[in-house]
């Protein structure tokens, strides 16, 4: 019978940035990508807010993949986790979070930032359990294209929940996150008593430019 170990291994992890010249942003922004994208890529779409008064942040998962079966030309995605050793995965991604926006940040004045930490599709429980754990203090939690995780208990987190500014995104064409999944997420967040608002679009499963301008601080 095979005996399970576990132990701590260092290892380079990638991430981008958008606004680094922004010497005090007024805000400061951490995007999770979704399963099968790179955070390069993922930060791209993200170009419509960078107007030179925030930070935008995009860590990449640390499981990379190829997504359409490999070869010399395969696409190349990531992950941020799997079912797999589900626990330490998360711990260990948490904790990933927090070097890099302590790296991340550490060379801007952030004193006045608010911060907004935005998830798409399987990003969104990444986003929404650091945002629960993070030692900065979030503003706002952004879930586009996906939903909280399901070990969160909306009661016991339902303070911190509502001491941040909650904002469900979807496409109205979305198939992935379907409008049934989307209803009840909103339904078990009204009956814990979460405040929270909905944007929505005409699109499918991606970020939208003019949603995201009309998420920005004016």
């Amino acid at each position: 019978m095979p005996t399970e170990h576990h132990l701590k291994v260092p290892r380079s992890a990638r991430y981008y940035t958008l606004g680094d010249d922004v010497a005090a942003p007024a805000e400061i922004w951490m995007v999770c990508h979704g399963y099968g994208q790179l955070a390069g890529r993922f930060l791209s779409h993200l170009d419509a807010i960078a107007d030179g008064r925030r930070l935008i942040v995009a860590p990449e998962g640390l499981s990379r993949f190829y997504v359409d079966g490999g070869g010399p030309d395969g696409k190349v995605g990531a992950s941020w986790m799997t079912r797999e050793d589900r626990l330490l995965e998360i711990e260990d991604y948490v904790g990933y979070l927090d070097a890099v926006f302590e790296t991340a940040c550490h060379p801007v004045d952030r004193g006045g930032a608010k911060l907004t930490v935005l998830g798409f599709s399987q990003g969104t429980a990444t986003a929404s359990r650091w945002a629960m754990r993070a030692r900065p203090r979030v503003d706002r939690l952004i879930l586009w294209a996906g939903l909280l995780p399901p070990e969160l208990d909306l009661g016991v987190h339902r303070r911190a929940l509502n001491a941040l500014d909650l904002v469900l995104v979807r496409g109205e064409g979305d198939a992935l996150t379907g409008a049934a999944a989307f209803a009840e997420q909103r339904a078990a967040l009204e009956a814990a008593g979460v405040r929270h608002r909905v944007l929505t679009f005409d699109g499918g499963h991606r970020l939208d430019a003019d949603v995201l301008r009309r998420l920005v601080t004016p």
